[in-house]
């Protein structure tokens, strides 16, 4: 019998984001189990190194998100240590998590973007920046962390830009708001999976609706005009190529359609570690098109490599 490969699954960390990561993680560490692997769990500190030296894992399965986890850090530290790792790269992983940046990018590679302009969150505080509505969102964050919308006769933007307790960053970024639908499409292997129409039982996508249960409803195939899933699905794979990601990756888009079929799509965003809790999106997509969770896990454990 062939040795069991040995996966450290990285998860928690110290960002914003640890309890959706350290639930992704246990997902995907008994999925990995499952499929036969050798799994330790790594709730991962500033001692990461010294762990996984002593640890000596095959692969390191990234479970990691927001700062440090999916911004280039730990996919830096994984290079030197020389263990293959999931998902994209470093440069992939840093341009994709820099809102400004990968925007910069999609613009290069004629992909629809919304306006905005990135300032200090105090001005944003003190004067309205742009025409509401508006969009305020951190320059380098993810899972709709410290994100607002600031609507038309709203007489003036959060307190929380201004509280002691931001730690998301001095640099927000302020777009236009879209009006309409959110959509996602999962990229896989560079192939996109399908569209999601995902509808918010609250206002917006926020963080709430994404992780918590009946947060939201997942549309899957997404019903929209054929065309516009077409181009949904091209431009979730432009996007992947244009940023260098590896794996998995998943686009969000905005749908303007409120003046009929077929509408405005505008790419939002490119999140390089999608989650993978219960109500994910790129489990459910991967099982649309008859994928498993276990062998979306494992596909994604053979697919690991440095070099990214």
């Amino acid at each position: 019998m062939a040795e069991q490969r040995h996966v450290a699954v990285l998860m928690g960390g110290w960002s914003a984001e640890r309890p959706v990561s350290l639930v992704t993680g246990k997902g995907c560490a008994k999925a990995l189990r499952d499929e036969g692997f050798k799994v330790t769990e790594v709730d991962v500190q500033r001692d990461v190194a010294d762990v996984l030296t002593k640890l000596k894992p095959d692969v390191c399965f990234n479970a990691l998100h927001g700062q440090w986890g999916e911004d280039g850090c730990i996919q830096g530290l994984l290079e030197v240590l020389g263990i293959p790792y999931t998902h994209s790269g470093v440069l992939a992983s840093a341009v994709a998590m820099h809102k400004e940046r990968a925007k910069a990018v999609f613009r290069g590679a004629g992909i629809p973007v919304v306006n905005d302009i990135v300032v200090s969150r105090h001005d944003v505080a003190k004067q309205t920046t742009i025409k509401p509505p508006f969009v305020i969102k951190p320059v380098n964050q993810g899972s709709s962390v410290g994100v607002f919308i600031v609507r038309s006769g709203d007489n003036r933007p959060p307190s929380e830009l201004t509280s002691k307790d931001w730690n998301l960053g001095d640099e927000v970024m302020v777009e236009e708001f879209v009006p309409g639908r959110e959509l996602t499409v999962a990229v896989m292997d560079g192939k996109a999976l399908a569209v999601t129409d995902i509808v918010p039982r609250q206002n917006f996508y926020d963080f709430e609706s994404k992780y918590a249960e009946g947060g939201s409803e997942h549309v899957i195939p997404a019903r929209i005009d054929a065309k516009i899933y077409e181009q949904a699905l091209a431009l979730a794979a432009r996007a992947h190529a244009a940023l260098g990601c590896r794996g998995v990756s998943r686009t969000v888009f905005r749908y303007a359609a409120t003046k009929g079929e077929p509408g405005r799509l505008i790419i939002l965003e490119t999140n390089t570690q999608p989650g993978m809790t219960p109500t994910s999106l790129v489990p459910e997509q991967a099982s649309y098109k008859g994928v498993s969770y276990g062998a979306l896990c494992r596909w994604m454990v053979e697919d690991a490599s440095c070099d990214r």
